[in-house]
C-alpha cells in the first residue's frame, strides 16, 4: 500500500467518523466514486462539516465558492491528493 492508498484509506475513515455514517466501512467507499449525488450521497451540509473538520485535522484552507472546491471534494482519491500537497498538519 502506498502512502497515497494510505492517506485516502485515512479520509474514508474520516468521512465515516465526521458524518457519523452507520452502517458504512472504509471499504464500501469507492475511492474514485462521487462523493456527492450518485457516488456516496453526501450533501452540502455534509461538505461544510467536512471542510470543518479537514481544516482542524490537516490545517486545510478550503473556500467554499472556489471552483477548485468542487474537483477536491470529488471524491476520496481527489481529497486524498488535495491533502497530501496540501496538508500542514
Amino acid at each position: 500500500m502506498t502512502k497515497l492508498d494510505e492517506l485516502i484509506h485515512e479520509i474514508k475513515v474520516f468521512i465515516i467518523e465526521t458524518l457519523d455514517l452507520e452502517d458504512v466501512s472504509p471499504e464500501d467507499i469507492d475511492a474514485d466514486a462521487p462523493l456527492f449525488g450518485d457516488g456516496l450521497g453526501l450533501d452540502s451540509i455534509d461538505s461544510l462539516e467536512l471542510g470543518v473538520g479537514l481544516q482542524k485535522r490537516y490545517g486545510l484552507k478550503i473556500s467554499a465558492e472556489s471552483e477548485e472546491t468542487r474537483q477536491i471534494f470529488s471524491s476520496t482519491r481527489a481529497l486524498g491528493e488535495y491533502v497530501a500537497a496540501h496538508r500542514t498538519v
